[in-house]
């Protein structure tokens, strides 16, 4: 395995690193007026993204991109550092047309969309024209098991009707903000796996209505994570994605590469806490000594910087694998860096705000909403839980396999005679 960056890859770390240096960072303090404003979309965005596509820093994360489309087709392993400088500015991936959940969506469509479906959401999804939300997670079941999922999908002659409730819909809210992707049931008899579809849903379609844009941890954010009712919707059958049944499929071949992007962008946030803390801690003193000369300040900045360190190295493996062998072999790996990247996010951050006393708490620095996405991550995209299990399956069931092979190990007498 070699995680070495390329010289392209080099190439465009410095870009990226150099554009967020000259644009993104000095825009943020009119970022954060227009939208205390109540400006949910700052028309400096819009500007960012003309300078970004010119300097060709435009739709780097989709490694199927063809020629004629436009931006960089970069492999997961190449575009995971630059999603990392990304993350630094919570809303800067948009300025590069790189933001979730437009990447998963954009990724479906370039997989499995028809040419009139490209044609009509990917293509101005492609040009950063429109924005998009991906319409999964129920308020009434478990929506981290697909198989609950209650929204209706019923066929009526040429059309379907949609009828069911969704939240935490992430991106509903921005103005931009044109077509949903809905999972819902089309099948309710069928094979398990094979219940479930996707269906193009445009946001203006009578019946589809945006009830709130969630707080979360009293947190608003201005893309949203919304409450959507779809109450008789209708959408040509021609707006079912691949084909009826193939919803389940299809969610996994987006959340792999997905969860590369948030873990990349979560590494890139915990650097910057990282920073924050050491730079705290070199110019406060408390007791007569600066707070890194204290020796718990001192351990929490090592373990931070191991902790990066691991959680980096795995998700460049898990990029890697699936470049390699695809998400369904990295299917380890994904879930292993899903439920350890937002845990060291939030320790890192809590860390730094412990150093930042006070200040830690409120508007002054980032620390608190970078903490707030570690922590959202840890049920974004599936609870830990869920990974967790996945994970502890795959162990039981190479247990399994080799179950008797260690008894040598356990100084039974005779034991690697009976193994043969």
């Amino acid at each position: 395995m070699d995680f070495s960056y390329s010289e392209r890859t080099g190439q465009l770390r410095r870009q990226v690193q150099d554009f967020m240096d000259r644009y993104v960072i000095p825009s943020i303090p009119d970022w954060q007026r227009e939208v205390a404003a109540g400006n949910p979309h700052p028309a400096l965005v819009e500007d960012l993204k003309t300078l970004a596509r010119d300097e060709g820093l435009w739709n780097l994360f989709l490694p199927s991109l063809r020629d004629d489309e436009p931006g960089q087709p970069l492999s997961n392993l190449e575009y995971a550092p630059l999603a990392e400088i990304m993350g630094r500015v919570v809303w800067a991936s948009e300025v590069f047309n790189c933001s979730a959940p437009d990447t998963g969506n954009m990724e479906i469509l370039h997989l499995f969309g028809t040419p009139e479906q490209r044609e009509r959401w990917l293509d101005p999804l492609l040009r950063g024209e429109i924005r998009s939300c991906f319409a999964m997670t129920e308020p009434d079941v478990a929506s981290s098991d697909a198989n609950n999922i209650q929204t209706s999908i019923a066929r009526d002659g040429g059309d379907y009707v949609i009828n069911g409730r969704k939240w935490f819909i992430s991106g509903a809210a921005h103005p931009r903000c044109t077509v949903s992707i809905v999972m819902g049931v089309t099948d309710p008899q069928g094979e398990p796996h094979r219940r479930q579809s996707m269906v193009i849903v445009p946001m203006d379609t009578p019946g589809v209505e945006v009830i709130r844009n969630i707080p979360v941890m009293n947190h608003v954010s201005v893309e949203g994570h919304c409450e959507i009712v779809y109450r008789n919707v209708r959408v040509p059958v021609a707006n079912v994605i691949r084909e009826e049944g193939a919803g389940f499929a299809i969610a996994q071949a987006r959340l792999g590469p997905g969860r590369i992007h948030h873990c990349m962008r979560s590494i890139g946030q915990s650097e910057l806490a990282l920073e924050l803390m050491c730079e705290r801690a070199a110019e406060r003193k408390t007791f007569g000594r600066y707070l890194h000369q204290h020796a718990n300040v001192a351990e929490w900045i090592a373990l931070s910087r191991i902790e990066i360190e691991q959680a980096r190295l795995l998700v460049l493996k898990a990029a890697w694998m699936i470049d390699r062998h695809g998400a369904k072999e990295a299917a380890r790996e994904i879930a292993m860096i899903k439920a350890l990247v937002p845990r060291m996010q939030t320790a890192v951050c809590e860390r730094a705000m412990q150093v930042h006393g006070a200040m830690g708490l409120g508007p002054d620095t980032p620390l608190p909403i970078l903490w707030m996405w570690g922590r959202i991550l840890r049920l974004a995209d599936g609870p830990d839980e869920v990974h967790l299990r996945t994970i502890a399956r795959q162990e039981m069931n190479a247990a399994q396999a080799r179950r008797g092979s260690l008894l040598p190990f356990m100084g039974v007498p005779g034991a690697a005679g009976r193994l043969g």
